[in-house]
């Protein structure tokens, strides 16, 4: 049966830890990097749980349900890259770079299962 909470949904909850994971960490991050890196990773990780939350309005209609969700994927693969860009500048040490990036993969294997199984949800 379709789910009609977004909040219950594992995508939800991995994206909402994720992207609260990161906020914690990127208080850590440097001053200058306040409207930089910070703020990027910082608004792609919580638009992964915005567009899902938009795409559970939209349900009534499965092409606009899809786009949303693919919106979602797209910020999870944007996070992904802002990730590449803080292990890279030494924000975060290697076992959280794999963390957070095992993650948002297990995140965008969720969000590609709505993708393709609209109705199950």
């Amino acid at each position: 049966m379709a789910s009609t909470n977004f909040k219950n949904t594992s995508a939800f909850v991995k994206g909402f830890a994720l992207a609260m994971f990161i906020f914690e960490k990127t208080k850590e991050f440097p001053q200058e990097e306040k409207y930089a890196l910070t703020d990027q990773i910082r608004r792609s990780s919580r638009s992964v749980c915005a567009n899902l939350a938009e795409a559970f309005r939209k349900k009534i209609y499965p092409a606009h349900f899809i786009s949303k969700i693919t919106d979602a994927d797209a910020e999870n693969s944007e996070t992904q890259v802002w990730l590449d860009f803080a292990f890279r500048c030494n924000y975060l040490q290697k076992s959280e770079y794999e963390y957070l990036l095992n993650q948002s993969t297990e995140i965008g294997k969720l969000l590609s299962h709505m993708i393709s199984h609209p109705d199950r949800y």
